[in-house]
């Protein structure tokens, strides 16, 4: 006996032709996906306006900031050790570009935070940066106060006649409001709670008829945010300083010009830091000017009306050799008493509280290099700090240890003056004692001519000081002028020629592949959630016994369930042919009785059963088919048989007074077909298939058969079919496509690993051929097969609906 050998391990191949007509046989799904998505991105992008990338180049100047002297200083020791670094960092400046504070200038400076739209019916709003027939403007400190975006749609006329409908909420526990109002004369006012909006027209700019605009005021806090989102500053490489800098906005000139003076707000921060010292100085020597302008004036007064009240005209000619010996020491005394005043002035601006962190003035003609070196260093370290704040708090942690260096330095300062002031002081009383020994001489002078030195000398030391400072003034002046700008634009702002967002032909990808994938996956989804079978492919996941036929869907005949036919090719011919050759070739010669069974009622084993043994008996096989599903027999259905009181049950019941042959019947399609009935339905099945009599009268039919087809109970269902099994050399296992639940297939399997039986094959019945392209092995289309049965066991067999396509 030949066993069916169990795998352990089955291999599943897969079968790239099977899977892709899979999906091929819903062409009209994935058409209208596509069509349905590549329609819906059209729509998408029509409302999506596009987002252009603007860029430009800038330099950054790199500049030492120490002075000449500062090399020999202890901080600049530190400087040289890389403690930290004087220099204009790159890193600092592209952080200080990118600074929410510098981005809120440029908002507040272009009025960016007041965009213009013109809305369309069927697309995305028109932007209308400097285009707009309609300027709407908000101070910024107003606009720093809302609450959430206020929100403008104006309708303007020719005859510049504008409505406006201003929406807005005033707080969080407030709801949205409206106010409505009516303009014939510009600038035109509109007081809402939410603040006060102007609106000019622009003359410059054409007016249609009935124009609608939309206008939207934010923060401008909000719109910087935005803007740093956008906004993208990288250096061109690692060995220059050239930042690249580059925005991206729905409109090309608006982002032009955002770029544009982001640079300038930041060369003109830039300059005022550098310029701070050079404008404290300035200031300083504005005042002392004044101030000694003042008392020369007064000095100069006193002389002339001294010298008209003693008519003097010329020096005593015995004084001119005191005076030409004491002179020298007169000029130093002068020099002497300037420096005092100039470190006495600086003493009280560096003890004065409201001067803390602010630049020293340093260029104002202090001869002591020691104390001109102190101040530099300091304010460079100011300077410093105020660059820290612009990116950072004062919690930073450089932040603090540079105030513990400002605050050192700042007392090293006041030690210093201190000291530069003693020392003049010094030099005063010496200058004093070496001009007393000429004084005794000067003394025998007239009184007049004394009166007369001591003017000349006041009025030489005013005249002095305010001639240097005079000087000094236009030096500062030079330094002013000569500021540099940070930063250079090397190539001018340029947007790019297509938009970079949103990028159509990406999009319409993405949309046709979405138009695959979602009736793929809804395919595949619903493949995963079948729970019975639908092809063959199915079947053989299933389980290793093999398939022996593949019985096409068809329509019901007109009586009965035969669709064999005696002398034709059709494709139901040719189905049970190859039906009939798969199993006689697995069978051996001696073995001639075939089983047929399936997992429940309806899946066609009787309608399979009964054309197969009409195959054979056109063949000119003597060919009995036996009804043996005793329960509810369904051979009568099948061949459109009367109901006979007599069959295999009576038989079974009472061999002694039935006669086996008798009860046979013959039938009228074939001379070499006979049909042998259920019979009555018996009070005990099981018991009665179990006798022996059935295994001698199978015995006794085979002496007279060539073939005996046995119609059994749903193996599923009853134990019958598995005790009539015992007679039969063959099981046909039948099941049937959308029918068939895959959890069946453990009945047959059991069979297998049994091996009870000497062979097992399994039908397919009621393929849907429309999911197949010319599947069945002679190229016909049509649909075929039967199912039928779908009541349940015990009510009678009935033929199943035909499938629709």
């Amino acid at each position: 006996m030949e066993q069916i050998p169990q795998q352990e391990h089955k291999e599943e191949n897969i079968n790239l032709y099977e899977i892709l007509f899979k999906y091929l046989v819903y062409w009209h799904w994935f058409v209208a996906g596509v069509v349905v998505m590549l329609i819906g991105a059209w729509l998408w992008l029509r409302y999506q306006a596009p987002v252009y990338n603007v860029q430009a180049s800038v330099l950054i100047q790199e500049q030492d900031k120490r002075s000449n002297n500062a090399a020999a200083s202890p901080l600049a020791a530190m400087q040289d050790l890389g403690v930290f670094s004087m220099t204009n960092n790159f890193d600092n400046e592209v952080e200080i570009l990118r600074s929410r504070t510098l981005l809120k200038k440029v908002v507040t400076t272009l009025n960016l935070y007041t965009s213009i739209t013109r809305p369309r019916t069927f697309g995305h709003a028109v932007p209308l940066y400097k285009k707009s027939p309609v300027e709407v403007y908000m101070t910024p400190a107003e606009a720093d106060k809302l609450y959430a975006p206020m929100e403008l749609e104006m309708h303007l006329t020719t005859d510049k006649h504008l409505s406006v409908e201003a929406v807005y909420t005033v707080d969080a526990d407030a709801d949205e409001e409206t106010m409505k109002k009516d303009f014939d004369k510009f600038p035109a006012v509109m007081h809402t709670p939410a603040g006060i909006v102007t609106f000019m027209l622009n003359d410059s700019i054409p007016v249609e008829d009935n124009m609608e605009l939309d206008a939207v005021i934010n923060t401008p806090v909000a719109v910087a945010k935005s803007y740093g989102e956008h906004l993208t500053v990288e250096p061109s490489s690692k060995t220059t300083t050239i930042a690249r800098l580059a925005v991206q906005n729905t409109d090309r000139l608006r982002a032009m010009d955002f770029i544009t003076c982001l640079v300038a707000l930041y060369n003109q921060d830039a300059n005022d830091e550098k310029n701070e010292v050079a404008e404290k100085t300035a200031e300083f020597i504005e005042e002392r000017l004044g101030i000694i302008n003042e008392e020369l004036g007064t000095t100069e007064s006193r002389l002339a009306a001294f010298k008209q009240r003693s008519g003097l005209t010329d020096l005593v000619s015995d004084a001119q050799l005191a005076l030409q010996e004491n002179s020298k020491y007169e000029q130093q005394r002068v020099q002497n008493e300037t420096q005092i005043s100039l470190v006495r002035f600086l003493r009280d601006y560096i003890n004065n509280p409201a001067n803390q962190y602010q630049v020293i003035p340093s260029n104002v003609g202090l001869e002591d290099r020691v104390l001109s070196t102190a101040i530099d260093q300091y304010n460079a370290q100011l300077a410093e700090r105020k660059r820290l704040l612009l990116t950072s708090s004062e919690e930073n942690p450089a932040v603090v240890q540079l105030d513990a260096n400002l605050a050192a330095m700042h007392l090293s300062v006041q030690t210093t003056v201190e000291s530069v002031l003693r020392g003049l002081q010094i030099t005063k009383k010496d200058l004093d004692r070496q001009a007393s020994k000429f004084e005794g001489r000067i003394s025998r002078a007239p009184e007049q001519e004394k009166e007369f030195m001591s003017i000349s000398r006041q009025q030489e030391i005013k005249a002095t000081l305010y001639t240097m400072l005079l000087q000094k003034r236009e030096e500062n002046a030079i330094t002013l002028a000569a500021t540099a700008n940070n930063g250079r634009i090397i190539e001018e702002p340029l947007a790019d020629k297509y938009p970079v967002s949103p990028k159509k032909k990406l999009f319409y990808l993405a949309a046709f592949v979405l138009g695959l994938g979602i009736p793929f996956g809804c395919i595949y989804l619903a493949d995963l959630l079948k729970y019975k079978i639908e092809n063959r492919s199915d079947v053989e996941k299933l389980t290793d016994v093999p398939v022996v036929g593949e019985i096409p869907l068809g329509k019901k005949p007109e009586a009965g369930a035969i669709v064999v036919h005696e002398n034709r090719n059709e494709v139901m011919e040719e189905t049970f042919r190859a039906l009939r050759t798969n199993l006689l070739f697995m069978l051996k010669p001696e073995e001639r009785v075939i089983m047929f069974s399936s997992t429940m009622p309806g899946e066609g084993k009787s309608f399979v059963a009964g054309n197969l043994a009409v195959s054979l008996a056109y063949m000119g096989k003597k060919t009995l088919i036996m009804g043996m599903d005793i329960r509810k027999p369904g051979l009568n259905k099948v061949f459109n048989l009367s109901r006979r009181i007599h069959g295999i049950t009576s038989y079974l019941s009472d061999p002694e007074h039935t006669d086996l042959f008798d009860i046979i019947q013959q039938s009228d399609l074939s001379s070499n077909l006979d049909i042998l009935p259920g019979g009555p339905i018996p009070p005990n099945p099981t018991e009665l298939v179990a006798r022996r009599t059935l295994d001698e009268a199978i015995s006794r039919l085979k002496e007279k058969y060539d073939y005996i087809i046995l119609d059994t109970a749903p193996i599923g269902m009853v134990t019958d079919s598995s005790i009539i099994s015992r007679v039969a050399d063959m099981l046909v296992y039948v099941c049937r496509a959308d029918y068939t639940p895959k959890g069946g297939f453990s009945f047959i399997n059991t069979l297998r690993d049994e091996h009870k039986i000497p062979h097992l094959a399994t039908v397919i019945n009621s393929i849907d051929m429309s999911k197949r392209k010319n599947s069945y092995g002679y190229g016909y289309g049509q649909k075929y097969g039967y199912g039928y049965g779908k009541a349940g066991y015990g009510y009678g067999y009935g033929y199943g609906d035909e499938k629709k396509k």
